[in-house]
């Protein structure tokens, strides 16, 4: 399993027992993703968006204020942030492929 699946693997876990975490690890976990997101999307090219509307951004906002977020409020970016990792490598794992063509 690479370090990215089991990341991504981690965050879905912490979404389905996020009422059994605390407010530092579940910051801890949302601040990883948007940092593995950054990096993944400067891998494919994609520059850091640096408008409203980036879901990057609402991820760090959450983190920011988790001692203020519900538990489905956090349980929904810990699943956003594994989804959007996961689409990012899918487009990775196809651009390594085309190269390798």
């Amino acid at each position: 399993m690479s370090l990215t699946t089991a990341f991504i693997s981690e965050l879905v876990w912490a979404a389905n027992q996020v009422d059994q975490l605390t407010a530092f690890e579940k910051r801890r976990l949302i601040e990883r993703a948007v940092v593995i997101i950054r990096e993944m999307r400067d891998q494919i090219g994609n520059p850091q968006n640096k408008t409203a509307a980036d879901p990057v951004i609402d991820l760090q906002t959450t983190a920011a204020g988790m001692e203020n977020r519900t538990d489905d409020q956090t349980r929904d970016a810990l699943l956003d942030a594994a989804n959007m990792i996961r689409s990012l490598r899918i487009i990775l794992d196809g651009k390594e492929a085309s190269i390798r063509e």
